[in-house]
């Protein structure tokens, strides 16, 4: 494949890996096509196409090509990730304040994500994973499978092994970016891997811990499911256990699934978005809810609010952004951001300064001067590096 030429060939920021990786664009959609033997080029679609079925946040598999010539590889073909940046791109590019915060945050629930759908990675990394803005944070995605294994579930034993690569591999990928970029890094690589497993570790404790309280303390049973959907995830399976105590809280690892926001506002709306993103139109949906009630005098069913709502607040403020800049953002984050450009607009205005003010400026103030980032092209002059 790197001898390929062709006008459907573009070249698009990734991250470095040990594979030839091409890309290609048919009528807008672009694709990822990676150069690897035949037998791993099929396990790798296989264990994306399972993890694809189940949900979990990785690149969408389309197809494995063999080649009748045995001294040729196969080629796997995956769907670029819109709207995705590697870490490079994040790291390089402007508005990092807390941007590590926000990968760790990022990288860690992907992790555990992954390890409660039974997968051991084998090989976790920045370079193999693609991040999305999910309203001002960043959600990841798994784009390298070949040294995945799934299974039914994973041993404590195999998900501290996990770690340890993922830990190993950050400290290794920061130090490049900072001698790459030539700019030291704000935190030692060394303690920002370790910051990584520790954030891995809170959050797979808040998931599977059980959870001892009285039998006056049935409340804390309500703040812990309240907790998992604040954290995105739902709770479909619980055991309440008699101890001496009280009584005992067994949440099942393998029916806590991801996504709570995104499911409500999927069936509420018909929009598809990103966890946050969901939980960020959710509430403004329920402020439009509040402000027509009080209006009208009268509780009104949430589904005709969602309709009002699509109708007389979301869809218009899309609408009403220039064709020729739909590319800088996907829609739920574009909404994302003119609520906060709305926030402080009013603040400084002391009043609320409405929708459509706030639309026009922030298409001339903010969104005209954002990179494009539906497809981040690279502009080296040669795009044929490995993944």
């Amino acid at each position: 494949m790197e001898e390929w030429s062709s006008s459907r060939l573009v070249r698009v920021v990734r991250g470095i890996g040990r594979h030839v990786v091409r890309f290609v664009d048919y009528d807008g959609a672009v694709y990822a096509l990676k150069e690897l033997p035949d037998d791993i080029a099929r396990r790798e679609y296989r264990l994306l196409r399972d993890l694809g079925a189940a949900e979990m946040p990785v690149v969408e598999v389309v197809g494995v090509v063999t080649r009748a010539d045995e001294d040729l590889d196969a080629v796997l073909i995956t769907r670029h990730l819109d709207y995705s940046l590697p870490f490079r791109t994040l790291f390089s590019g402007p508005g990092r304040p807390d941007l590590g915060d926000r990968l760790l945050d990022a990288g860690a629930e992907l992790l555990v994500r992954l390890h409660l759908a039974g997968f051991f990675w084998g090989d976790c990394s920045l370079s193999n994973t693609l991040f999305r803005r999910d309203a001002g944070a960043l959600s990841a995605y798994l784009v390298d499978a070949e040294t995945g294994e799934l299974h039914v579930t994973l041993s404590d034993g195999q998900r501290q092994h996990d770690l340890e690569i993922a830990e190993e591999n950050l400290v290794g990928e920061l130090e490049d970016v900072a001698a790459e970029t030539g700019r030291p890094l704000a935190t030692p690589a060394e303690e920002t891997g370790a910051e990584l497993v520790a954030r891995y570790l809170r959050l797979w404790d808040e998931l599977v811990h059980d959870e001892l309280f009285g039998e006056d303390e049935r409340y804390r049973l309500h703040q812990r499911l309240h907790r998992l959907n604040d954290l995105g995830f739902d709770v479909e399976e619980l055991e309440l256990l008699a101890a001496d105590e009280g009584y005992r809280l067994r949440l099942h690892p393998r029916v806590v699934e991801p996504g709570h926001h995104r499911r409500r506002l999927l069936t509420l709306t018909g929009l598809h978005a990103q966890e946050n993103q969901a939980r960020r139109l959710l509430n403004d949906l329920a402020d439009v809810r509040a402000r027509l009630e009080q209006e009208e005098g009268r509780p009104l069913p949430e589904t005709i609010v969602a309709f009002r709502w699509l109708a007389e607040v979301f869809e218009p403020a899309i609408a009403a952004v220039p064709p020729e800049l739909h590319g800088k953002r996907e829609p739920a984050e574009i909404f994302h951001e003119i609520l906060e450009h709305r926030w402080y607009l009013s603040q400084t205005a002391g009043a609320d300064v409405g929708l459509d003010r706030t639309v026009a400026s922030y298409v001339e103030n903010v969104l005209r001067h954002v990179p494009d980032e539906r497809t981040v092209l690279d502009d080296a002059p040669d795009g044929r590096d490995g993944l």
